[in-house]
């Protein structure tokens, strides 16, 4: 055997110990990045879990020295307290009815928009969809007195379609999720369809809609949490209690003087719940859409 054949033949073998030397490294880094990362869980889950903890306590628990996760006695007549103290179960019910419409009209019209701007080609497309995306880095309060001017002029204040419309007919995240995943799908598909005969409409209802079902399903979990945790504009818009919204009622658990921090630890906690479940079935859908959508140029 010549030296180059030796040499050839010996290769596999040097290299072979050397990814096992590189295997513990690599493994304790992957462990100290878990731990890292459960740290971190642990922390952000600790106030929910005394949220839902002191739920359950007697008030003098609750400002216990030192104080204690677990109570010593049970008392899970703190939600029946809170669900009569306030209007919960009408606050809970038009929170649901407001976000779902929300969720169903501007996920469909944040769809139009992106197809419009990702495929239709108009003048001043580009321009004006840069400054559609730097109304994000507008405050909102900045917008709340004209919003609410041109809401008075309709005579829409202390009703829920000063909560619906805006949210429904403006969604500039959503608009930039979307066309990012639209501008991913072939446009042979669209070409294809034209040739047949469908139009603008036809395509977008047949082709583009079910292909955007991933990213529309996380986009509409997104306006969901966004339309349920809302406080500011319902505060603003919202006068008569029957119309409140849940943080509005949520918020009535606190006094100028005093606070039912046991009520009040009994509402947050049920306002949060349907939030939690609704993650808990859908995470699956947000981590894919925010993945397949990010990952489109």
């Amino acid at each position: 055997m010549t030296t180059s054949e030796l040499d050839h033949l010996e290769a596999p073998t040097t290299a072979r110990p050397r990814h096992q030397a590189e295997r513990p490294r690599l493994r304790w880094t992957r462990v100290l990045l878990h731990l890292f990362l459960l740290a971190g869980a642990v922390a952000m889950a600790l106030p929910f879990a005394w949220m839902v903890l002191s739920s359950f306590k007697p008030l003098e628990e609750i400002f216990i020295q030192p104080p204690k996760l677990l109570p010593k006695v049970w008392h899970p007549e703190n939600y029946r307290s809170a669900l009569e103290a306030a209007d919960f179960v009408r606050g809970f019910a038009n929170s649901l009815y407001i976000a779902v419409i929300v969720v169903v009209v501007s996920v469909f019209t944040a769809a139009m928009a992106a197809y419009a701007f990702a495929r239709i080609r108009f003048t001043g497309r580009g321009p004006l969809f840069m400054v559609f995306l730097a109304t994000l880095m507008v405050p909102v309060q900045l917008t709340v007195i004209p919003l609410y001017v041109i809401l008075g002029r309709l005579n829409w204040i202390d009703t829920h379609l000063a909560l619906i419309v805006p949210a429904s007919l403006f969604n500039a995240f959503g608009v930039f999720l979307l066309r990012q995943y639209v501008r991913g799908i072939p446009i042979e598909l669209e070409e294809a369809a034209a040739i047949d005969g469908a139009g603008r409409a036809r395509i977008f209802l047949t082709i583009i809609l079910p292909l955007l079902r991933t990213p529309m399903v996380a986009l509409g979990i997104f306006t969901f949490l966004g339309q349920w945790n809302s406080f500011f504009y319902p505060l603003i818009f919202l006068n008569s209690d029957s119309k409140f919204t849940l943080p509005l009622v949520v918020n009535q658990f606190k006094g100028t003087y005093s606070s039912d921090w046991t009520g009040l630890m009994a509402a947050a906690t049920l306002a949060a719940a349907p939030l939690l479940i609704v993650f808990i079935i859908a995470q699956r859908q947000i981590v894919e859409g925010i993945a397949l959508s990010g990952s489109k140029t």
